[in-house]
């Protein structure tokens, strides 16, 4: 069997977990231990962000002519993809939140909605709040004054009431 045909597989697997993602982030995890990469992905996992260790060039060959081509220029030495399909924070969240308890974990750059951030912009994304945290407290800002202004209402009734 060809070398190609033993590939393909697995280049098919990367252009698949990559297919509609929301947010791809490069991490190197030399020096990481067992337990703290078996931590990682279980906390990953938990939150629907898939976590791959892939040989460079098959990544490479994935990505060649997709919107997150600009991450081959990252791809040097023991690289792994965090990839999320439903929240496009995620992997730059938690992934910078476990390198400061684990310095050995080093976040080198991603694609989030198709736009190029380097190791500085994942770290700016990580602390946008999730979508649901941003729509609760959108939510939270709107019912305020309404409730506020219900309260209001309700006092002046009463008021009226007790003056009849």
């Amino acid at each position: 069997m060809a070398k190609i045909e033993l590939k393909q597989p697995i280049v098919e697997e990367i252009k698949a977990n990559l297919a509609d993602a929301q947010a791809v982030v490069l991490v190197d995890y030399r020096g990481l231990t067992v337990e703290q990469d078996t931590k990682l992905r279980k906390q990953l996992r938990e939150n629907e962000v898939i976590y791959k260790v892939y040989k460079n060039t098959m990544v490479n060959l994935a990505v060649k002519g997709t919107e997150l081509e600009e991450i081959v220029k990252d791809l040097e030495g023991p690289t792994a993809l965090a990839i999320s399909k439903t929240d496009a924070t995620a992997p730059a969240r938690f992934l910078c939140k476990f390198a400061k308890d684990a310095p050995a974990l080093e976040v080198k750059s991603g694609v989030v909605d198709g736009v190029y951030y380097d190791k500085a912009g994942i770290e700016m994304l990580s602390n946008i709040p999730s979508k649901e945290e941003l729509l609760s407290k959108l939510l939270g800002s709107i019912q305020s004054p309404i409730a506020n202004f219900a309260r209001v209402i309700k006092q002046i009734a009463e008021s009226k009431e007790a003056e009849a």
